[in-house]
Parts: C-alpha cells; structure tokens; sequence
C-alpha cells in the first residue's frame, strides 16, 4: 500500500535570495547565482562573491538537490540540480530525508506539474508559495519502489534528451542540404 506524506514530513526545504542589486561586491565572484529558468542547466550565467552570498538571503545548494521553481514563467518546473551553487528567492530547494527518493518525487511534481498550476495559479504566471509546495500530499510506495521508478523515468527523460538532440541535428542537416540544393538566385 502507498502512503501519503507531505512534502515537509518527508523532506527539508528552503528558499533563497538576492544580494542586494547594484553592490558590486556582491557580484562577478566565484559562486553560481541558479535562478529559476536555469534549473536545467548545467551552468548559471550569473555568479555572486562570499560577501554577496553571506550580506543575502541567498542559500547554496548541492548536486542533485531538487530544485522547484516557485515564480514567473517557469512556475512549476522542478529538475536536479546539476551544480552546486546558490539560489533565488524564486526556487524551493527540496532534500529528501533517508527512506524517500529524490527521483520519485521530482517525477511525482512533474505529473501533477498541470494540477498544481491550475489549482494554486489562477491566471497565467503567477506565484506558487513555498508553503504551498510543502502541503502538497505524495503517494509514496517502498523505497525500493520509488528507486525502481525513479530509475526508470530517469533513464526515459535521458532518452528523450538524447533524441531531441538528434532531432535537431538532423533538422539542421536537413536545413544545410537544402540550402546547397536550392541556392538562392545572384
């Protein structure tokens, strides 16, 4: 039988901050500034210093934390993180506690990804609250099982990844190919 937990009965959580904009000791450092649209990525393209990190409200976060964004266009989106670094006030971060599986859960949010927004974001984007990300109720099997399905999404979602690629390779070869075919006149 599958149990129903909360997120927080089942994880630790926190959001993050922003150094102060303008201050730039706090900017152009050495640690990696995830705000929510780069939660899939294996790189930020803002860095703040120590001091930015430590005068914030700004938190780090460890490869593989879940990270959940909370605001703006990309609300809803939830993947691994790919980097250590720090993080917005706009991403939840998400750490299982022993006995619950990151994979399982980050695949649950992204089923009910469609229902969360419906129900918490009347209106187009909006803002989900960390509180309300914490209530949400999961279904949880063993933990053998969630590994199981965590494993097999994981390794799906990579399939995917590497077919979309390919996908657009191939669209590009097609692009190139016909562009020598049919050049254009003068």
């Amino acid at each position: 039988d599958w149990e129903q937990r909360k997120v927080d009965e089942v994880t630790t959580s926190y959001s993050g901050g922003t150094p102060q904009a303008g201050n730039s000791e706090y900017y152009d450092g050495t640690i990696p500034f995830i705000r929510s649209g780069e939660i899939y990525k294996n790189h930020a393209e803002l860095f703040i210093t120590q001091k930015g990190l430590e005068n914030s409200s700004a938190k780090m976060v460890s490869r593989g934390d879940i990270l959940y964004a909370l605001y703006g266009a990309t609300s809803g989106e939830v993947s691994r993180s790919n980097i250590n670094g720090a993080i917005n006030q706009a991403i939840l971060a998400i750490t299982p506690n022993k006995g619950y599986n990151a994979d399982f859960i980050v695949e649950w949010f992204r089923n009910e990804k469609e229902n969360i927004i419906d129900k918490y974001l009347q209106g187009g984007q909006g803002n989900l609250s960390a509180q309300i990300i914490k209530n949400l109720e999961i279904p949880f099997p063993t933990f053998e099982e969630q590994e199981k399905v965590g494993e097999i999404f994981t390794e799906l979602n990579h399939l995917i990844t590497l077919h979309q690629r390919k996908c657009e390779q191939l669209k590009e070869l097609k692009k190139f190919m016909l562009q020598n075919m049919f050049p254009k006149k003068g």
